[in-house]
């Protein structure tokens, strides 16, 4: 292992994926409540079962864009706090349409989704965007959406669109990844996979943040269920904290805190696959190649979705806008802003991507209904473990 640099790399901090952190307790009450029990499932990385729990017909008739023309606005798009776009972007939206977009930003995901449940069909804005699929269930058992097929979506992958009845609309994914800064790794070589970040050699390297007020790390916990399963994701939970495992409430902490890229001295941190090509655009001086690698073994895919909320006042203005959302304009926008990719595969993505960005693969996920279902028992449990 070289030793840690003289000088400290702080490049000018990208606007990245720094979700708020999630310990809203109605959030947390409510998704218990949709699910109907604590007891932890058999966990399964299948696809979506249309028939069944969550991805059930809803038996709520479509929107249709029929009388579009008519629509007056403004409509109101509710996001998270990290949503960003570049200005004058929603702008184009109006110009293609009349219709004003009045942005309210709230939180993060878990924040969203518990208050348009509140709502029960009175909604306080016509379309949401930012529920991942970690969170989507909770909001389709509770009807919070009303479906709509986009035409744009046969430009969107068939592995994005996980809901068969289309309440919800892929606009972006991404995956959250391990990063290691290169320059750390001489005569030791980086860890390649999700079971040598547990190994002696690694010790007292790795930082990650906690999955209980944290998106990157709650994406880090289901990784590891889903590769090692009910009975061994435990084991390995206890063997990262038997290696010096450090976790910190959130990806800023770990990334600009424990972490090589804002001076600290661990230089394993859980983060994206993106953060390459962030670290590039970014840093100050200018560099040609990035400081970080990612080990593409341990990624999960968050996939965030777009959705028309049930009782909005303009159901064809905001399919327009979740027809907007899925538009080169905005998609073509999203990488740069939001660090993520676009779903719209025919959107062409900036050079620094291309160039830098981490290439992973389709990345592990957990059907939306198992996650679920387990969230506060994993989450418990993983706290135990941490606890000692």
């Amino acid at each position: 292992m070289s030793q840690a640099p003289n000088t400290i790399h702080t490049p000018a901090r990208p606007p990245h994926r720094r979700w708020r952190a999630l310990t809203l307790a109605l959030a947390l009450a409510l998704v218990a409540a949709a699910c109907g029990s604590d007891d932890p499932a058999a966990v399964s990385d299948g696809g979506a079962d249309p028939t069944d729990g969550c991805f059930a017909d809803p038996g709520i008739e479509p929107v249709s864009t029929d009388g579009a023309a008519d629509e007056e606005g403004p409509l109101t798009l509710l996001t998270h706090d990290s949503f960003a776009l570049s200005e004058g972007t929603l702008d184009a939206f109006t110009a293609e349409t009349g219709i004003e977009v009045q942005l309210v930003q709230s939180g993060d995901a878990g924040e969203m989704v518990a208050q348009a449940i509140l709502a029960d069909g009175n909604p306080v804005g016509d379309v949401l965007f930012g529920v991942d699929n970690t969170f989507l269930c909770s909001a389709l058992l509770n009807d919070v959406f009303v479906p709509y097929r986009s035409g744009a979506l046969d430009t969107v992958a068939s592995d994005l669109q996980i809901d068969p009845h289309h309440r919800v609309t892929p606009i972006d994914y991404g995956d959250v990844c391990a990063n290691y800064w290169i320059s750390e790794f001489g005569e030791v070589a980086p860890p390649t996979s999700m079971e040598a970040l547990a190994d002696p050699a690694y010790a007292d390297l790795f930082v990650t943040e906690n999955p209980e007020t944290s998106s990157p790390g709650f994406a880090f916990l289901l990784a590891t269920i889903a590769r090692f399963g009910e009975d061994g994701w435990e084991d390995y939970w206890r063997s990262l904290v038997d290696n010096g495992l450090s976790v910190t409430a959130g990806w800023e902490d770990a990334y600009y805190g424990e972490f090589i890229a804002g001076g600290g001295d661990r230089p394993i941190v859980m983060s994206y696959a993106s953060s390459p090509a962030a670290e590039v655009l970014f840093a100050d001086p200018p560099v040609e190649t990035a400081p970080t690698g990612v080990i593409a073994d341990t990624c999960y895919r968050q996939i965030e979705f777009a959705g028309i909320l049930r009782g909005t006042d303009s159901p064809a203005g905001a399919a327009q806008l979740v027809d907007f959302l899925l538009s080169p304009t905005v998609q073509e926008d999203i990488p740069l802003n939001m660090f993520v990719y676009p779903a719209n595969g025919d959107a062409a993505l900036p050079d620094v991507f291309v160039d830098h960005a981490a290439t992973t693969g389709p990345g592990v996920t957990l059907d939306p209904a198992i996650v679920e279902e387990n969230r506060l028992a994993w989450t418990e449990r993983w706290t135990a473990i941490i606890r000692g």
